[in-house]
């Protein structure tokens, strides 16, 4: 390589080192996304922003926490910050002072919103990505296969460039099935559980789990007969991570360099290793 052209890429890397050191980000906190009434609703129903300041058209990552759907809070994970990305952590009501329908239908409310005012803080609404982790994750599956949730808020659950869920459930959820007097260890698949809508047809779907021994009420395997019924139906995009040696809660930290090796494969932009 000529000594001009090395000396022309170390330009062009410093300047971007240099750019990303000097962004600054800001945090826009409980803010409501909801229509909804109730008092419940109104306490709840609300979202946190981490954004870069000055910027627009940065991709976005739609973050709902676990707690098994009866538990937890929004949240803007650590792995996500200051990495040029618009950052939405969602909270919903929880079981099982509502029923999953009432959830579900909150999650897809927090993605719709996501869709219509994202712009303000700078993220471009086509290259929004829905995640989060265990019961966080069932809610991304449940709005990527059964399109009526998002299609309620007149949204295409295909209009989202990527869904990423961590360790979420496949069958239908442990605590749905609670409420049904069901047992958690006594697996069903009825309308809430995502295997019921697998469909060749949406956007890629990146499955991330712990160590199948190590990870809850067998949720690897669960992930595992999704990736393979979403193949079977002419899914070309699903995509099955085990990470050995870490559990349900461990699993978090290391599943995050998956999505952004994702995320930046599918913006064209460089992967690190």
């Amino acid at each position: 390589m000529k000594s001009t052209t090395r000396f022309s890429i170390l330009l062009i890397l410093t300047a971007w080192c240099a750019g990303a050191l000097a962004q600054s980000y800001r945090q826009a906190n409980d803010i409501s996304y909801t229509s909804k009434t109730d008092a419940y609703s109104l306490e709840r129903l609300k979202l946190d922003i981490y954004y870069p300041e000055g910027v627009s058209d940065r991709p976005v990552v739609v973050w709902f926490h676990g707690g098994g759907l009866e538990g937890g809070n929004k949240e803007i994970p650590a792995q996500l910050r200051e990495k040029d990305l618009v950052v939405v952590g969602a909270n919903y009501r929880l079981l099982p002072r509502v029923t999953v329908r009432e959830t579900l239908d909150d999650a897809a409310e927090a993605v719709a919103w996501v869709f219509r005012h994202i712009q303000e803080y700078g993220g471009d609404p086509h290259k929004i990505v829905v995640t989060g982790h265990s019961a966080g994750g069932y809610l991304s599956m449940m709005l990527c296969l059964d399109k009526e949730w998002l299609k309620t808020y007149d949204v295409d659950a295909d209009n989202v460039m990527m869904y990423v869920p961590f360790s979420g459930q496949a069958i239908t959820h442990y605590n749905v099935r609670k409420m049904q007097g069901i047992p958690p260890l006594q697996a069903t698949i009825d309308e809430y559980a995502p295997l019921y809508w697998v469909r060749g047809d949406c956007p890629p779907l990146v499955l991330i789990c712990g160590d199948r021994e190590l990870e809850l009420f067998g949720r690897y395997d669960e992930n595992q007969y999704l990736a393979r019924m979403m193949k079977l139906a002419g899914h070309h995009q699903t995509y099955l991570y085990e990470i050995d040696g870490h559990g349900h809660g461990g699993m978090v930290a290391p599943g995050f360099h998956i999505l952004e090796t994702h995320l930046r494969q599918m913006l064209g932009q460089p992967v690190d290793p």
